[in-house]
């Protein structure tokens, strides 16, 4: 009997043991997968964020479209432009007051253009033809993307985001810990549900991501 209580003994010891090992290797590995994964989904929110600034210099306004923003990459021209110092006489006020006066001005020359999706991603079409495809394996799905306009004073402010579920990066990883990665907050890491850049309330084109991920500006 006292050789069955010690056998039962070292289970329960064994067993209290792998729960404590896993109550501390578990999150390890949670947030080097987590780590991992993120920059990878970062850096095509970086692409994203250059390809939507290039298109709202080019045409005025955000891109909410991935066909129609994949189609502009192919196509656009950034202008090439030098600006110059100028001076010019004011001819009615030397009508009106009889004296030279003269207009200090700046001229912008256009000297040529150059392709954006050249200029952005170097001719790796790859890179912006898939930025919109979530690049971890076993997540079929892509960002979601919106574009739009804001209200401030008398203007209409054009605004983007792109965004993707922590949930859905992390699909296959504990339950708990994802939930618990969605409450977080702190300079160091993403904080709330999404990682994203831009946003659709207020004027803002940077990421949700910390420095240690690179730009977020």
């Amino acid at each position: 009997m006292r050789f069955v209580i010690q056998i039962l003994l070292w289970a329960v010891i064994i067993f209290l043991a792998y729960l404590t090992f896993n109550a501390v290797y578990e999150p390890i590995q949670f947030n080097k997968i987590k780590e991992k994964r993120y920059a990878k989904v970062i850096e095509n929110l970086k692409d994203i964020r250059a390809a939507e600034l290039a298109h709202k210099e080019v045409i005025g306004r955000f891109q909410g479209d991935w066909d129609s923003l994949v189609k502009f990459l192919d196509t656009a021209e950034f202008a090439i432009t030098q600006r110059r110092d100028t001076t010019y006489l004011d001819e009615e006020y030397k009508k009106t007051y009889g004296v030279d006066q003269y207009i200090e001005s700046v001229v912008v020359d256009t000297l040529g253009f150059v392709s954006v999706k050249d200029s952005l991603f170097k001719g790796n079409a790859e890179r912006y033809q898939n930025m919109m495809n979530v690049p971890i394996e076993g997540v079929d799905t892509q960002f979601d993307l919106e574009a739009g306009t804001i209200k401030k004073g008398e203007s209409d402010i054009p605004v983007f985001e792109a965004k993707i579920a922590k949930a859905k990066v992390l699909h296959d990883q504990d339950r708990t810990l994802v939930l618990q990665e969605n409450e977080i907050q702190s300079v160091d890491d993403v904080n709330g549900r999404y990682i994203s850049v831009g946003s659709m309330t207020e004027v803002n084109t940077s990421g949700n991501w910390p420095k240690v991920y690179g730009d977020n500006d």
